[in-house]
């Protein structure tokens, strides 16, 4: 061995001592190199993912789950979060997933090579699903606020959790307000194939038929759909009482204002929370069948929630008139992930993943707490319908 190289071996052992002893300095519980963490000044950067279709037809509910995170990390910010003694400062990492389940695993994907601390997304259940197994094989948590599919929770995975009612709930509060309270006799089903779309759909079916209300027809679209007067015209021919729609807004606009076209006016237009946006009147172009909508959304209303009323004022002023429905949701969720680091003493998920399920955390839409399998405890269900063109609560 020469000199020089020698010599080289013994600065590089150096330095790495020195790295080492720098590294216990930091925190034995929350190390520099954490998942999610970088150094920044005199506070540890923890980056936390946001998932969400920032592009495409279904982007105004991207923009507003992302601002429900970018608004929780501005408070989190100014309260100066201390984990494991260590000073914290948070910051998003934003992907967009189109509400495309192939772009969805590549942003999942990517937010795992880049170690952050947790995520919160996706928005939608046809690209949650996959995404879990990619955030569970890379051990990193995610809250959905919007995702409700319950496939999501039955795969076992310790890393997946959701803060609002799932389509069992969705599907059968629909149903039962269309037999009990509507008094309907016949409806036809149409979904748009997606995970969502399909789920909530079969639970509306198989609830609406149990309490005798008979489906008379059921048709198929996709998520991307915009010309519906074909299914609008078989399904006319059969003369139900009500149409459910297991989809989003972007193609539930369109088709209340085909139904207007085709005398479809009497006929009520029920859904789950796909439908169930300030934008749906905007999308129908007001069509006079908005009116005939019935809809359902996991949650109280925001009147309704615990923090609601404030919490909106702030959004609004941050945020002007992009509020859809979920932003309150997603909001939490930053707040849950950082609540189980601090009580974990660590920003890494391996530490701070087995406080999840210990959470009873009092946010703006409820007091957090989860089932077993990551489902939100009592969930709450609220029905809606437009009067003048708005979103309003259903007496």
């Amino acid at each position: 061995m020469n000199a020089n190289l020698s010599l080289g071996i013994l600065v590089t052992a150096t330095l790495l001592a020195t790295a080492g002893c720098g590294k216990k300095e930091v925190s034995a519980q929350a190390p520099a190199n954490a998942p999610g963490a970088a150094g920044s000044g005199d506070a540890q950067v923890v980056r936390i993912g946001h998932v969400g279709p920032l592009s495409g037809p279904q982007a105004h509910y991207g923009r507003d789950t992302e601002n429900g995170v970018r608004l929780a990390i501005e408070d989190l910010n100014a309260q100066k979060v201390v984990i494991g003694g260590k000073p914290v400062r948070f910051e998003i990492q934003a992907e967009d997933d189109a509400s495309d389940p192939k772009q969805g695993t590549a942003a999942a994907q990517k937010l795992c090579d880049s170690k952050v601390a947790g995520v919160v997304g996706h928005q939608n259940s046809g690209t949650t699903l996959p995404a879990s197994k990619v955030y569970h094989d890379c051990g990193i948590p995610h809250i959905t606020g919007s995702a409700t599919n319950p496939a999501l929770t039955k795969a076992g995975y310790n890393t997946s959790y959701r803060l609002i009612a799932n389509d069992n709930t969705l599907g059968a509060a629909v149903a039962a307000y269309a037999v009990d309270t509507l008094k309907l006799k016949t409806v036809a089903v149409v979904d748009d194939r997606s995970a969502y779309g399909q789920g909530v759909a079969a639970v509306f079916k198989q609830t609406a038929q149990a309490k005798g209300l008979q489906v008379v027809d059921e048709q198929f679209t996709n998520d991307k759909a915009t010309d519906f007067m074909a299914i609008l015209t078989a399904i006319k021919a059969k003369n139900p009482d009500a149409i459910f729609y297991g989809g989003m807004d972007p193609q539930a606009g369109p088709m209340l204002r085909q139904m207007e076209q085709l005398g479809m006016g009497k006929a009520r237009y029920l859904g789950g929370d796909g439908i169930c946006t300030p934008t749906l009147g905007k999308l129908s172009g007001n069509a006079k069948t908005l009116e005939n909508v019935v809809c359902a959304v996991g949650g109280a209303s925001l009147a309704k929630m615990p923090g609601g009323t404030a919490w909106k004022q702030k959004y609004d002023q941050k945020f002007p008139g992009q509020f859809q429905t979920y932003s309150p949701y997603t909001y939490d969720a930053v707040f849950v992930l950082v609540d189980a680091m601090k009580r974990a003493g660590s920003w890494d998920p391996k530490a701070y993943v087995p406080e999840l399920l210990k959470t009873s955390y009092q946010g703006v839409t409820a007091n957090i707490r989860f089932e077993p399998n990551g489902e939100l405890k009592d969930a709450a269900t609220t029905l809606f319908t437009y009067k003048d063109g708005a979103l309003s609560l259903l007496e």
